[in-house]
């Protein structure tokens, strides 16, 4: 006699499904802040491989360990699996990792698990910094057009590779691309174009409707290109820190300070850069947050 058992799938398809469920490519991440339902949802593809990648690592431990069938029977390992990883010595950028894609999956908050991740320091980033493996694998030389073009327009990897020549404008005085494909969380924006104006120009008509470039070689180091452009295009907007007036009063010691200066902490502590033009480069980026744009692309001091 057969039994009527409910059929479900691997752990990995329940990740999938899961995920697949929270999908919001294109939606206003700004706007589900405001009704307080961006933490179900999931805006850009990038996110959503690297969150599938660590759930099902950890599927995996809770599989090869305690024979986890479903999503709620590998719950009670979270904590178990996080405070392993920490023991291991991964940095605070990949624990930090780890417990937001649990907490996607799980639909809650990261500090629900009760496993508390180290504190991330700009210092410990090791993404685009020294020499890398696969840099020996690419030529600056040979690939100097997409190199001089990275550098002048800030583009992401999957933006370069949808790229069309009809994207550029001139606006303002200023030739901006248009970028309304590949984006992060499917964000449309105009970044300005800097550094070799000529060469970007160039490329983009001699393109037309078509890609401007073929293929974009995995070996190019495109954040550090992105952070390059970051830099240039923040000295170009910011003020001397000192010209920037004292407009607020601290209530509690009585002191004016800078409200549109930005002050590092940490190993940059005491650093400090013009928040008005950190927007301006972030928006470029396609970022909407003057700390990602401290932490994670201007590497010169501001001040």
């Amino acid at each position: 006699m057969a039994r009527n058992r409910v059929k479900i799938g691997s752990l990995t398809k329940q990740i999938q499904d899961n995920f697949d469920s929270k999908l919001a490519i294109g939606e206003s991440k700004y706007k589900a802040k405001k009704d307080g339902t961006f933490k179900d949802k999931i805006y850009s593809w990038q996110t959503y491989k690297t969150y599938m990648k660590q759930a099902n690592e950890f599927a995996k431990y809770c599989k090869e360990n305690y024979k986890c069938r479903t999503l709620d029977e590998c719950r009670k390992y979270v904590n178990e699996w996080l405070q392993k990883g920490i023991d291991r010595g991964l940095s605070a950028y990949t624990q930090k990792l780890n417990a937001c894609s649990l907490a996607k999956l799980y639909s809650c908050s990261s500090s629900d698990f009760g496993v508390k991740t180290d504190v991330r320091h700009r210092v410990n980033i090791t993404r685009s910094r020294g020499e890398k493996v696969r840099d020996k694998h690419f030529s600056e030389d040979r690939n100097k057009e997409l190199v001089e073009f990275c550098k002048s327009t800030g583009l992401r990897r999957e933006e370069l590779k949808c790229l069309t020549g009809d994207k550029l404008i001139h606006e303002d005085g200023v030739y901006k691309i248009v970028v309304d494909r590949g984006s992060k969380g499917g964000r449309p924006r105009k970044a300005p174009v800097i550094g070799n104006i000529d060469l970007v120009v160039n490329l983009m008509r001699n393109a037309g409707h078509n890609k401007v470039f073929e293929k974009v070689k995995s070996g190019a180091d495109i954040h550090s290109y992105r952070s390059e452009y970051a830099t240039s295009l923040y000295k170009s907007l910011a003020r001397p820190i000192e010209s920037i007036p004292y407009d607020k009063v601290n209530k509690g010691t009585g002191r004016a300070y800078q409200s549109e200066v930005y002050v590092c902490r940490a190993d940059l502590k005491g650093v400090k850069f013009d928040k008005v033009a950190m927007l301006e480069v972030s928006r470029a980026l396609g970022h909407n947050r003057i700390s990602v744009i401290a932490e994670h692309y201007l590497r010169e001091s501001g001040d």
